[in-house]
């Protein structure tokens, strides 16, 4: 079976993509094996384009026009967390970030208080109490 460029992205982003990203908001994996598993998928699914099969991972994402998913995942974290900043959603339904107090916040009102961890426990929580 052959595909076209265009039809293999227009298939996998409806098709694959949608399994591969679902809730990563709930269960975004951290470690680096989980993030090259995933990301294993996307590279065989690359793979059956033939015109981009002899590139790279990388040099198929761009011909293909691609993120990694590594990168839709922290582009989606950064969207929720700008929503959640700006009062897009309810406020007694979301948690709240803290914002830095420090009146030189470098031009924004939306600088947030960063949380050191010392153990993995709470190190990759997406809010720290």
């Amino acid at each position: 079976m052959y595909l076209t460029e265009e039809v293999f992205v227009t298939l996998y982003k409806s098709l694959v993509r949608y399994y591969l990203e679902y809730a990563s908001s709930v269960w975004n994996p951290q470690r680096q094996g989980l993030i090259k598993d995933l990301e294993k998928v996307q590279m065989k699914a690359t793979k059956l384009v033939l015109t981009v099969k002899h590139l790279t991972y990388k040099e198929r994402l761009r011909q293909l026009k691609l993120p990694t998913l590594k990168y839709r995942c922290t582009r989606g974290d950064m969207i929720e967390v700008f929503k959640i900043v700006t009062g897009k959603y309810d406020s007694n339904v979301t948690f709240s970030f803290k914002k830095h107090q420090d009146s030189r916040t470098r031009g924004h009102n939306l600088k947030l208080v960063n949380h050191r961890c010392h153990y993995d426990l709470k190190k990759y929580f997406f809010v720290h109490e």
